[in-house]
């Protein structure tokens, strides 16, 4: 549900060179359900592989459950010393394991290999994973009139309970979709593959499911490493953690001749956010099908594209503050070559189960609730960095699974975490907090980085390496350049 990958396709993204593997061994284990494939990543690179799946309850606390299939695809170790099947937890909730390998991290699911079979896993509702058919409910966002947060607030929440009250017709358990469910099927994957245990590698929503994994399943995992911690009171972050973000880009933006337009960020984005409280623009829009259409941009507009472009000190990170630069001057240019991308419209809100259901589960403590409707009102980016939560807290109150599921993990499991010091998602001071019980922790910062950082350095993958060889790991920071925030060119 959350808004991570809206904007990828705005830019392309390449991967390096591997060595491939050849899985003609005699002596090559194929599972139930297995098949040799060529496995091409989007790069063009190719290397043999094996898909396969397996069924899983829909939901175990229901003893009429119906199976569902749960996809993944196969790397076979390439090591002499083959330890753990490594699998892989995409995020979101409801990013695919299998894609993301085919993605820029390519290289990094080939290099392990050498530790153990590395396995791309489609989480349940997920990729090639079965799944339910998307929900286009009856309500929209309108386009050409104002519309106030209780208003927004009213209509998600009546379109989630429509989508809800659907799937359940369908003949769907909606109440199978939950973060503990999910890593029961980790539980499952490995009894398939008949493993003593296995090793985790997840990031954001990846690490969330890592941590329940870690909870329901203990005595079954080998090693864990996350990238971009997720607590499990931390679906809804913090707005003021939001607000110490911006700082933080300020005193990068003082490094850069960009501190002679931008001196004070967070005041320029209030400036911006109270313009179009005050008064919002009328934009006309090209659109790829030819013709135009019309948006009267807002506040609430304006919250939500931050809320997609900060997650890391990129390209789009400095975009957003041109953006801002350029409404504060009465320029919508930029504004508008964004907008063609179709990134609002008046089309029904339309829900995935998966991503739904999983962020509605995992839920929010009250105290912490209560936290978050109090910095929101002064935030700079109010409730929207992760919206549609918590707005949609507790429309289904049966799918919550409650404080107890939300507490602290403790563990002795040998865990490595990867923390980027400019992570606009998943901020450092939280991530401390959802790590806080895992005893055997090692905390590697890299500086300058942000939210999806495995590929950011090659140093990543050799303190992973040496994590999985069971030697010493450098806790020392990997430092990075400083992001560049001038405008990149718009294509």
């Amino acid at each position: 549900m959350r808004f991570t990958n809206t904007l990828i396709a705005m830019f392309t993204l390449t991967t390096s060179s591997v060595v491939t593997a050849d899985l003609n061994s005699e002596d090559l284990t194929l599972f139930k359900n297995e098949q040799k494939i060529e496995f091409k990543a989007n790069s063009g690179e190719t290397t043999d592989a094996i898909e396969g799946h397996l069924w899983v309850p829909e939901n175990r606390n229901n003893p009429n459950s119906k199976k569902i299939r749960i996809n993944y695809v196969r790397f076979p170790a390439t090591g002499s010393n083959k330890g753990s099947p490594i699998v892989y937890l995409a995020g979101g909730p409801g990013g695919s394991g299998i894609a993301t390998a085919k993605w820029r991290r390519f290289p990094l699911f080939q290099a392990l290999r050498e530790f153990g079979d590395v396995i791309a896993l489609d989480q349940r509702g997920t990729g090639q994973s079965e799944q339910a058919a998307s929900c286009v409910s009856s309500e929209r966002l309108p386009l050409t009139t104002a519309i106030n947060e209780a208003q927004i607030t009213t209509r998600y929440r009546n379109a989630a309970a429509q989508c809800l009250t659907h799937w359940k017709s369908q003949g769907i358990d909606i109440y199978g979709y939950n973060t503990v469910q999910n890593a029961l099927d980790i539980n499952d994957l490995r009894q398939h593959l008949k493993a003593k245990k296995v090793s985790l590698w997840g990031i954001s929503y990846g690490s969330h499911l890592a941590l329940s994994a870690i909870k329901t399943m203990p005595a079954y995992l080998d090693k864990v490493i996350i990238a971009s911690a997720e607590g499990l009171n931390q679906t809804v972050k913090l707005p003021y953690q939001t607000n110490k973000y911006f700082e933080k880009i300020q005193a990068v933006i003082n490094k850069q001749p960009l501190k002679s337009q931008v001196q004070d960020l967070p005041a320029l984005m209030t400036r911006v956010h109270k313009q179009l409280l005050r008064q919002p623009i009328k934009l006309s829009l090209s659109k790829k099908e030819g013709g135009t259409s019309t948006l009267l941009f807002q506040k609430h507009h304006m919250q939500m594209l931050a809320s997609m472009m900060i997650a890391d000190p990129n390209q789009y990170l400095a975009m957003l503050i041109h953006l801002y630069l350029g409404l504060d001057n009465g320029n919508t240019e930029l504004l508008k070559q964004v907008l063609q991308r179709g990134i609002f419209d008046d089309e029904p809100i339309t829900f995935k189960l998966m991503p739904l259901a999983m962020d509605i589960a995992s839920g929010i403590t009250a105290k912490r609730l209560q936290k978050i409707e109090t910095q929101a009102q002064t935030a700079l980016l109010g409730n929207k960095l992760n919206f549609p939560m918590p707005t949609l807290n507790l429309v289904d109150s049966k799918l919550d699974l409650g404080d107890e599921f939300r507490a602290t993990v403790n563990s002795t499991i040998p865990t490595l975490l990867f923390t980027g010091s400019l992570d606009g998602r998943t901020y450092p001071e939280e991530q401390l907090e959802a790590v806080s019980g895992l005893s055997n922790l090692t905390q590697i910062i890299v500086n300058n980085a942000g939210h999806n950082l495995y590929t950011s350095s090659p140093e990543v993958l050799t303190r992973m390496q040496a994590f999985m060889k069971g030697k010493p790991v450098s806790s020392k920071a990997i430092e990075l350049p400083l992001p560049i925030l001038s405008l990149p060119e718009f294509k």
